[in-house]
């Protein structure tokens, strides 16, 4: 068999798309599965977004557009980032891709490459690492810790700045633990990045589901003190329920974004004619569907919270934001018994039929992942097989310890 390409040694698969094959596949085998593994809200997309879908369908908008995205589109990314964070910027400094995670991969790979060290915080989305290797750089993790809420903290970041740092890559709110960084902490990782010539690169992709009033305008924060050495990402599958559409953006100094457009070109081209239609729907029509959702999740926040401390085995903290309960199943673990998280998560969804994503997903042993971006009844039901099975292993750990 001829030798694959060097990079593919060099990354692995998404554990959380494997998470959502395995529910796919044993449901098509008809087992009754709980899933807290998908990370993507349960909603329908709103009708008035699926409706512009429709007519752009309707109106035969089905050819190629501008590889970067449709002007209209860009104009309404940055009219809503004017209205939701005061900012201003230029269609030249917009590019439409399909999804954050795009965005991301072309911002990396226009940034970083070969002898760059590019620095993230973990508990990380581990897309974000693989995308900094395939670059050929080096990510650097600095970490956040349970006790402190995991909240993203300047100095841990900054401790990680060496002379070969080309980048910082904040994901705020944070997936898994929804935790967020503070404005003051972003300013000072800002005026090192201004001093030190490093590029910052947010993925904002949760930035309309943040729970609590919390001041957390970053994209005006870095505007005012680095806006040249700053990319932007979002989305609009988390806040509007479009996870299948695929669109999302980068917005970034112009020569950024220019590169991102060629990499683009050459890969994927544009994003669905259709699907830029409805996002320029989504953007500029009524945001209460998007106020709604994020009422129903912190609903389902706190009661999921009180069900799962009710247990003390069973450890966490209210998120911030996303929609992700981020458990520590430690007390759980023992050499005689489930010894990893990962153990922990294969034998919950053999025996139990729950789905979540192990810890070590995302460089956090230990711990479990729990969307909450399902029903309150699927909620009740597999937070009660959860504590079941708990209950089952704890007291066989018990029993064989004696």
């Amino acid at each position: 068999m001829k030798k694959l390409a060097d990079r593919t040694s060099r990354i692995a698969g998404s554990p959380t798309m494997k998470v959502t094959a395995t529910v796919d596949r044993l449901r098509r085998e008809g087992v009754d599965v709980i899933d807290f593994g998908a990370g993507e809200p349960d909603f329908a997309t709103p009708d008035a977004i699926k409706a512009a879908g429709h007519a752009a369908l309707d109106a035969n908008f089905t050819r190629y557009t501008p590889a970067s995205g449709i002007a209209e589109l860009k104009r309404a990314i940055c009219e809503r980032y004017r209205a939701e964070y005061g900012v201003e910027y230029a269609e030249s400094e917009v590019i439409v891709t399909a999804g954050g995670k795009q965005a991301l991969d072309n911002a990396t790979l226009a940034l970083f490459g070969p002898g760059d060290e590019v620095i993230t915080h973990a508990p990380y989305w581990p897309t974000l690492t693989e995308q900094i290797k395939l670059a050929d750089a080096t990510p650097v993790l600095v970490r956040t810790h349970p006790e402190d809420g995991f909240a993203i903290r300047a100095k841990t970041i900054l401790d990680g700045v060496t002379p070969r740092t080309r980048g910082i890559i904040i994901n705020s709110p944070c997936n898994p633990t929804g935790a967020l960084i503070t404005e003051s902490d972003m300013a000072a990782i800002a005026e090192v990045a201004v001093r030190q010539d490093i590029w910052l690169l947010l993925d904002l992709c949760y930035e309309r589901l943040i729970y609590d009033p919390a001041p957390h305008n970053l994209p005006r924060l870095l505007a005012e003190k680095c806006r040249d050495l700053t990319v932007l990402c979002g989305s609009a599958s988390k806040a509007y329920a479009m996870t299948g559409w695929r669109c999302g953006w980068a917005i970034g100094p112009a020569n950024v974004i220019a590169a991102c457009g060629a990499i683009q070109s050459h890969t994927t081209s544009n994003v669905n004619s259709m699907a830029q239609k409805a996002a320029v729907t989504a953007l500029t029509g009524s945001q209460a569907p998007v106020r709604a959702m994020l009422d129903e999740y912190r609903k389902r926040r706190d009661q999921l919270h009180a069900w799962l401390t009710a247990d003390p085995r069973l450890r966490c903290q209210k998120p911030s934001g996303a929609f992700y309960m981020f458990v520590d199943v430690s007390e759980v673990l023992s050499v005689d018994g489930l010894r990893t998280s990962m153990e922990f998560a294969d034998a919950l969804l053999a025996e139990a039929r729950v789905a979540v994503t192990p810890g070590e997903a995302f460089d956090a042993p230990g711990f479990i992942r729990i969307s909450y971006a399902t029903s309150v009844d699927n909620l009740r039901e597999g937070t009660r097989r959860l504590i079941e099975f708990v209950g089952r292993h704890t007291m066989s750990e018990t029993r064989h310890g004696q």
